[in-house]
């Protein structure tokens, strides 16, 4: 066993379960401001070599961003990676401390990278486009309900849709505000919005949520977002390759704009048409489009050019 100390912290709404692989010690705090502090000064004197938890809904964001900013490697991965992790060792049970324990030795074992800290700029952005995001599911589902909603309750959703409609139109505008605050966005999201079939919510969203956009190769961009296809061969048997885990978030925003870019972008259209000319289904297709599209981007950012058809 590695005598460096590998550190996993369980994340629930209300508290950090945290296990250190070199002295088998657990610690708890409250996942607060002033929990996350006391487990900082707590993990001083450990020096770890790594430290992980698992996506939880958005519940590991401070935990991550305030580590991040303390200086300690931070990796966030996907909790299918640790589950399936734990079945190869035979850990079917689960509880806080099992968990806590389990995410320790898998960053041990398998070394995922640490994430690079995110500027308070990034931050106030983030945070932003994720109001701006929860926003718009909430008109979604205001609006869904209209449609089947009795006389009595009707005018009661209209008029909180008509709040909610407004409060996107303040956001959208304090996203620009942040985006023109800062020539790095300010830059990139030129840069994005030149590209036919990228529009503004394509841009805030790598702008927040891929802030790697520009600094990494493109095969590994790929397998960040979850568009890079994996085999699946054993043998002499051939599977269907497919795409799964990255991030999420971007990937629903970025198949929308393939989408568009399918129709609009001359070299996303010529691409997609020749895919689906080979007999790739359209699914097979657009996936490899979302690749090439992100590529592209990646590539624009990293020369600082904009959109020239010919990508």
């Amino acid at each position: 066993m590695s005598s460096k100390t590998y550190i996993g912290i369980d994340v629930s709404k209300d508290q950090l379960e945290v296990f250190l692989t070199s002295t088998s010690e657990y610690q708890n705090v409250a996942n607060t401001e002033s929990g996350i502090s006391a487990l900082i000064s707590l993990l001083q004197s450990a020096n770890p070599e790594l430290i992980v938890l698992e996506a939880t809904g958005g519940l590991e964001k401070p935990a991550a961003e305030a580590l991040t900013v303390a200086g300690f490697p931070v990796a966030v991965v996907n909790p299918r990676q640790v589950r399936d992790f734990a079945k190869a060792k035979g850990i079917l049970a689960k509880s806080d401390r099992i968990d806590a324990r389990v995410i320790a030795y898998f960053g041990e074992a398998i070394r995922p990278e640490p994430r690079p800290p995110k500027t308070p700029e990034v931050q106030e952005l983030e945070a932003l486009v994720t109001r701006r995001r929860q926003l718009v599911n909430m008109i979604t589902e205001e609006k869904n309900r209209l449609d089947s909603s009795p006389k009595r309750t009707r005018l009661q959703i209209q008029e909180h849709l008509r709040y909610l409609e407004k409060a996107l139109k303040n956001i959208n505008r304090e996203i620009n505000k942040s985006i023109k605050k800062h020539p790095q966005f300010e830059a990139k999201n030129r840069i994005i919005r030149s590209v036919p079939g990228a529009g503004p919510v394509l841009a805030v969203t790598l702008l927040s949520d891929l802030p790697e956009l520009g600094s990494i190769d493109r095969k590994a961009l790929g397998a960040l977002v979850g568009v890079a296809p994996l085999n699946r061969d054993s043998g002499r048997f051939r599977g269907r390759r497919s795409v799964w885990g990255g991030r999420a978030r971007i990937r629903a925003v970025l198949y929308m704009a393939t989408l568009a870019a399918t129709r609009w972008n001359p070299v996303i259209r010529a691409f997609y048409n020749r895919l689906l000319n080979v007999g790739k289904e359209h699914k097979v297709a657009l996936t490899a489009c979302m690749h090439k599209l992100i590529g592209i981007l990646n590539a624009m950012i990293k020369n600082q050019t904009t959109w020239q058809g010919n990508s």
